[in-house]
């Protein structure tokens, strides 16, 4: 029973992880309509430059900065690039950001190496007992960073101006612009925070118990993909399900790979994606996802 209380408490622990990750994807997504597939390279930008700087700055301010510095890349990727494109199909959008990811992705790499960069974190291996169960100090400072975070992005987007206009363009972009939202401001905001909340969730991939930051960390991103899309792409708490459902699956499978051995190795990998392919032959919009209805 302590085995699995001790994989489902890590599994919620992961899964708030996925579910910031998930909610880059949705904010994206809302704004503008677009598949983001470049926020692999706006999570690795992030943990890249917290962890190229905390050494000079230390932990808190060097986060900060790679906060920043990853929002900077989403807003310079949607002005640079995006931007351009607008009005386009959102599919043509969406290969666009492949493109982008591939060209940023690629530079970091080379950057890292094969390298493992530590980020410099204060909780180190630390691990909290109570009873039988164990969890690791970074498990605990992960929950807690993401649900501070996704509480506050969900009062911003309720009670907000910058809100508003998100929720009005998400609904129609063409009627938003009509009633003055500037769309381009939305989306640039948009960018940024997801940027931003790539950062942090690198942070809390890359350490104890995982080495640190590595040319693989940006991979971390696909497996939040499978949360946007079985929560919904276009629905925030449908991200904060999603996210924990992915995380609580994968932990799980994960943990009882030994009992499981006739499946396979790497079942912890697979089984989000399982899981998001049963959802979604059930409800192809996702668990909260808005269904699209079709007049005739």
């Amino acid at each position: 029973m302590s085995t699995f209380a001790e994989i489902l408490l890590n599994g919620v622990s992961l899964g708030s992880v996925y579910a910031l990750i998930a909610l880059g994807f949705v904010v994206i997504f809302r704004a503008t309509e677009v598949v983001n597939f470049a926020h692999a390279s706006l999570l690795l930008a992030g943990g890249y430059v917290t962890a190229s700087l905390h050494d000079d700055l230390g932990f808190w301010p060097a986060l900060l900065v790679g906060i920043a510095g990853a929002a900077l890349v989403g807003a310079a990727v949607e002005f640079l690039v995006m931007r351009r494109y607008r009005g386009s199909d959102p599919s043509v959008l969406a290969i666009v950001t492949i493109g982008v990811d591939i060209l940023l992705t690629t530079e970091l790499t080379r950057r890292i190496g094969t390298d493992v960069l530590a980020l410099g974190d204060p909780w180190g291996d630390a691990v909290l007992k109570v009873g039988p169960v164990s969890l690791a100090h970074t498990r605990i400072a992960a929950f807690v960073a993401a649900a501070l975070l996704i509480t506050a992005f969900l009062l911003v987007f309720r009670y907000t101006s910058w809100g508003v206009a998100m929720r009005a363009a998400a609904e129609s972009a063409e009627t938003a612009a009509l009633m003055g939202v500037r769309l381009g401001r939305v989306s640039l905001g948009a960018w940024a925070v997801a940027g931003g909340l790539a950062a942090v969730a690198a942070l809390f991939l890359t350490v104890f118990p995982t080495p640190g930051l590595e040319r693989a960390t940006s991979l971390a991103a696909l497996k939040a993909f499978p949360a946007a899309i079985l929560g919904g792409l276009d629905s925030t708490t449908g991200a904060l399900v999603g996210g924990l459902l992915v995380g609580v699956t994968e932990s799980l499978a994960t943990g009882y790979q030994s009992d499981l051995t006739f499946l396979g190795r790497g079942l912890g990998d697979l089984a989000p994606y399982l899981v998001m392919v049963a959802i979604l032959l059930v409800r192809p919009a996702g668990l909260f996802g808005t269904k699209e209805l079709a007049r005739v």
